[in-house]
């Protein structure tokens, strides 16, 4: 199958007050990017379970649900529960990846690991064949609106060759920070899912934002094939 580039949206920067409105102006994105934050493993809120559920039968885009929270090990499979189709979890924040991924996929939605801009790459050596999916983010997590941190160009290349050795081929997220000025850039680098927030929901069009933002991730896919 030709890899192509995949479009996340996160709600995280939606206007609250027209959070269903919003959802559905993205329906041509091929995730909703549901970020959870707990007070703990960052120093912020955000959503939980509830409104998982009602995004999630609001929406036929599938709901990757980004954990920002201490215990992923309680935690996950209530994710799943609630309608993520894809849920992925710090490695940060568990002694048990492995556990964990499993049983995210044990009920029945797609597994991956999330690396901080400071956690290198090789720490998903033990687990790389296990990942549905791995979001590196590119800037400290816990608030929208943050400058890309440019190290990640470096872990993206670094993941790539990770995959290739290993003969696998997970989704490859990048979160914080992409705009149109460095989607392309991104996406050369190592990247097939890219997560926008203030980007696609501060724009006057967000399905076209989404669009383009793909057209423009395929420019930088289109580098390195």
């Amino acid at each position: 199958m030709t890899e192509d580039v995949k479009i996340a949206p996160s709600i995280l920067a939606c206007d609250f007050l027209r959070l269903g409105e919003q959802v559905a102006s993205i329906s041509n994105a091929d995730f909703v990017h549901y970020d959870v934050m707990d007070g703990h493993f960052v120093p912020n809120l955000s959503f939980g379970l509830d409104i998982l559920r009602q995004v999630a039968s609001s929406t036929d885009v599938p709901v990757d649900a980004h954990l920002m929270i201490s215990n992923p090990d309680a935690e996950a499979v209530r994710y799943v529960q609630a309608g993520a189709s894809m849920v992925t979890f710090h490695m940060e924040a568990t002694n048990h990846a492995h556990r964990v991924l499993h049983a995210i996929k044990d009920a029945g939605a797609k597994a991956g690991v999330v690396l901080n801009p400071a956690t290198p790459v090789i720490a998903l050596d033990a687990i790389i064949d296990d990942v549905d999916m791995v979001l590196l983010m590119s800037v400290n997590p816990g608030f929208g609106g943050q400058s890309f941190i440019d190290v990640t160009y470096r872990k993206l290349r670094q993941l790539r060759a990770l995959c290739f050795e290993r003969g696998v081929e997970p989704l490859i997220e990048v979160d914080g920070g992409v705009g149109m000025d460095n989607v392309a850039d991104v996406c050369a680098a190592g990247a097939n899912v890219i997560v926008a927030g203030s980007a696609v929901f501060r724009s006057d069009d967000p399905a076209k934002v989404v669009e383009d933002l793909r057209q423009a991730g395929r420019t930088g896919l289109a580098k390195r094939l």
